[in-house]
């Protein structure tokens, strides 16, 4: 199996398969990864690391003094390295952490352990790298400059150095003249030395004439004709094994003298990705437009180095000619989509040899404003809202509101408990106020239906909805024919069934956890992307990772044909293979249409509260619907029928009987199939842990009770695709240690599952910032005391707390009073547990035992 990594802030590791396997040094593992004879076979996470490990062996590689310098030898990655790296940084989990910082830590840890190994190797660093690598050669002492001057005779300075000991242990470039008197006792030695400059001539007449002439022992000055002469022999010079040190521009000559288009210089007539952008082509040099005069010239001019607006080009008459009949093919516009597109260098829209496509005024103050929407003109939030939106929460609604109004679909994309639902419902009561014909489908997994429903109500209590769930499709189909509210809840499921919901054109269309489309050959997913509307919305806590075609699946939806089609875009990713710099262009392609934060970036979002809890509301299943009722029915004529100590213990016996209820049907009939499809926790379970697998974080999940908690962890295990822990009162403490000891450490153990008394005290899992209480125990103090076995010192995360309520039991009764009745929670409930619910009358407790709809 193909292994996956995880990056973070230090580092990174292994993704934990559920193989029994040792764990690996991370930085002697990444040393070895050069060594991979089939680095296109690794996944994309472990190919990066493999161009992290490659790119620090030619940096190694590129250093004249590595033979004699040995374990003192510095490598550090040049700026140009970097940037490659950074380019060629890959969707993965934890890539977010990947900047200049990282990579440099990772070469300096790389130059440790090859400073460790030679140290201790007999034989020369050549050999030492032979055994490695056959490929990895060291290079000549010899080292090759060539300098612009400021003598207009002579331009350019060529001089030869090598690599010399000092006396005090240090190793400097010095003159290659010095070298005549270093060696005049060794003549051996100066023979070795000079051997690779023989192999050089061998390549280049005229490193041959300053051999022969004795020249290249001095500081020369180079006409423009010595200085080209030599620039057009170095790839083959330095095959021999002697590095150069050139202007960069020769490096990089061939996009040097290019077409430049500008796309979208000035504001089109109208927006969207049919509106037609500007294309308004040029001949530059370096950036720097040429006249019609000065491109004359060049093609009078002899070929070879010429010195044009204040930089060094190569004259080439073929290429130039190639370049002004390529700027007559140009059109004068394009389709936005088309434009966007060029991102990819999408050789079919424009032709992509010596053709370089940049943005022009308008378009790039748009797309600047769609990547960074805090520089987006802020809208008034509706006085409406009852809730008070964070700074990063504001600037993600004008956001939604600003891609509307530019007819482009949107991508919220961020961290889970960052409020998704908040910015939208925002979005969605500014577009209900402004336009009162306004109709919306909100498209959601079915577990999170009571969730939204609640959001909604506390939030924009005077939007008017509608829910399309939980009856037969026939008879959803019936009521979607009718005139339909504002806004309409539904479920994937339903949505694909009912008909009229495809009929109609929404406003806005939007789909929460649209990973649920990311596979684009389900039906599902077909018949989602073909209803109609005017802007669309994806919400998703786990942008795509490791997989692109979910990436091409949501854009799809988001913005058709962005992306292009799913054939073309399969052969940009295999492409990814031989360029993974390309990465960096699909990056600056999508940005502009995703909004992802996180929560470990405290420049924007400094005022994030460390622990945040939320409510989690499931609906029952059928089958608990069922049950619950007739235990509640069965309670009341007993207790009609009791009195004291007997109506008590019914009652204490009833809400039992209800808990396990609400967190599993065969829980209360002491089964053991535990179907996720019987429980609205089990499901709603799933939709957070999916999220958190997808991040690779870990989750702690409380219960009261220890009877089902070996049937939640082996669900877990089928969600996270490794194995956690369970600790309840009858777990050995030497047991409990090890369990802790293992989860704390860095292998990813994903979960483990506590009853709460068993986690009362003592223990310390700061590994995890995620907490569930999948069913609750009333009581506060002892709700937070569990909690704080994540929330405590040394958690160095934010811990998302969440309390699964079960909608309309009594689960959601008892958390309405004790959220309104604060003194109550405190001194009855704290205190006396659920006793006090005994001490209700008749009436009072059938009402808060009853189910509602």
């Amino acid at each position: 199996m193909q292994r996956q990594y995880i990056f973070t802030k230090n580092g990174f590791y292994p993704e934990n398969t559920g193989e029994e396997t040792e764990d690996e040094e991370s930085a002697e593992f990444l040393y070895d990864m050069g060594n991979i004879e089939s680095p296109s076979k690794l996944t994309v996470s472990g190919y990066f690391l493999y161009l992290v490990s490659d790119a620090f062996f030619k940096e190694l590689t590129r250093l004249p003094e590595l033979e004699i310098a040995r374990d003192k030898i510095n490598v550090a990655p040049t700026q140009e390295c970097i940037e490659r790296l950074l380019n060629a940084t890959p969707y993965a989990i934890g890539t977010e952490f990947i900047d200049e910082k990282w990579i440099r830590n990772r070469f300096s840890e790389l130059e440790t352990i090859f400073q460790g190994q030679i140290r201790n190797y007999k034989g020369s660093v050549a050999m030492y790298l032979a055994e490695r690598n056959q490929s990895l050669h060291v290079p000549e002492r010899i080292f090759l400059h060539l300098v612009e001057s400021k003598n207009d005779d002579a331009p350019f300075a060529f001089i030869a150095t090598y690599a010399s000991r000092q006396s005090d242990g240090s190793v400097q470039h010095m003159p290659l003249q010095y070298a005549l008197t270093e060696y005049r006792d060794d003549r051996e030695k100066l023979l070795t030395l000079l051997s690779s400059l023989n192999r050089a001539a061998e390549v280049s007449p005229l490193i041959a004439e300053l051999m022969e002439s004795g020249e290249m022992f001095h500081t020369l000055k180079f006409t423009v004709d010595d200085a080209y002469s030599f620039l057009k022999d170095i790839e083959k010079i330095e095959e021999t094994g002697i590095l150069c040190r050139i202007p960069n521009w020769w490096r990089k000559k061939n996009s040097m003298l290019s077409v430049n288009v500008k796309l979208g210089e000035e504001k089109p007539s109208m927006v969207g990705f049919d509106a037609l952008v500007s294309l308004q082509p040029s001949l530059e040099v370096d950036g720097v437009r040429l006249t019609q005069s000065e491109i004359e010239q060049l093609l009078r001019q002899t070929e070879g180095l010429a010195f044009l607006k204040g930089k060094w080009i190569e004259v080439n008459h073929e290429k130039l000619r190639k370049l002004l009949e390529e700027m007559e093919d140009i059109p004068e516009s394009l389709s936005f989509r088309d434009a966007v597109q060029l991102e990819m260098g999408n050789d079919k829209i424009l032709p992509d040899v010596g053709i370089v496509v940049s943005n022009g005024a308008w378009m790039s103050r748009m797309l600047l404003d769609l990547r960074e929407p805090n520089r987006i003109r802020s809208v008034a939030v509706p006085k409406t809202l009852k809730a008070t939106l964070r700074p990063y929460q504001k600037s993600g609604y004008s956001w939604l509101n600003y891609m509307n109004r530019l007819g482009f679909g949107a991508c919220l994309a961020d961290d889970m408990g960052l409020g998704k639902t908040i910015q939208v419902l925002t979005y969605l009561e500014k577009l209900r106020k402004t336009d009162k014909d306004a109709k919306v489908l909100l498209i959601v997994p079915a577990s999170l239906i009571g969730n939204w429903q609640r959001e909604k109500d506390k939030f924009v209590p005077a939007m008017n909805s509608v829910i399309l769930h939980g009856r037969p499709s026939t008879k959803l189909a019936e009521e979607a024919k009718e005139e339909l509210p504002f806004l309409t809840i539904t479920t994937y499921a339903m949505a694909a069934k009912i008909e009229p919901l495809k009929e109609k054109e929404w406003d806005c269309l939007i789909l929460d956890e649209a990973q649920a489309i990311k596979n684009p050959t389900t039906k599902q997913t077909r018949e989602i992307k073909k209803m109609k509307s005017k802007m669309r919305i994806a919400m998703t806590g786990t942008p795509i990772e490791n997989d692109l075609t979910n990436l091409w699946s949501l854009f799809d939806f988001l913005n058709h044909g962005l992306l292009g089609a799913s054939k073309e875009f399969h052969e940009f990713c295999k492409g990814l293979e031989e360029h993974p710099e390309k990465y960096a262009k699909l990056k600056s392609m999508i940005s502009p249409f995703m909004l992802r934060r996180v929560k470990t970036d405290k420049n924007i979002i400094s005022d994030l509260p460390e622990k945040v809890e939320m409510l989690d509301y499931a609906a029952l299943s059928r089958k608990q619907t069922v049950l619950y009722r007739k235990a509640v029915s069965d309670m009341e004529k007993r207790v009609l029928e009791a009195e004291g100590i007997e109506r008590r213990g019914i009652v204490l016996g009833t809400i039992t009987k209800l808990k396990q209820i609400c967190n599993h049907p065969d829980q209360y009939l002491g089964q053991d199939d535990y179907s996720p499809a019987d429980s609205g926790k089990f499901a709603l379970l799933k939709e957070l842990c999916e999220t958190i697998y997808e991040k690779r974080e870990r989750v702690i999940v409380f219960t009261q009770f220890k009877e089902i908690t070996e049937y939640l962890a082996e669900y877990l295990t089928g969600i996270f695709h490794a194995k956690g822990y369970v600790i309840h009162g009858g777990t050995p403490v030497k047991r409990r240690t090890e369990i802790v000891e293992k989860f704390q450490g860095e292998r990813y153990v994903p979960f483990i599952v506590l009853s709460v008394k068993a986690a009362g005290t003592g223990l310390n899992l700061t590994k995890a910032n995620h907490v569930i209480h999948f069913d609750r125990w009333w009581n506060p103090a002892v709700e937070n005391q569990a909690t704080d076995r994540a929330f405590r010192i040394g958690q160095t995360k934010d811990v998302m707390v969440h309390k699964f309520v079960s909608k309309g039991t009594i689960e959601e009764k008892i958390d309405a009073i004790i959220n309104s009745k604060k003194e109550l929670a405190e001194n009855v409930i704290g205190s006396g547990g659920e006793k006090w619910i005994t001490d209700l009358n008749n009436e009072e407790l059938f009402s808060l035992l009853r189910l509602e709809e």
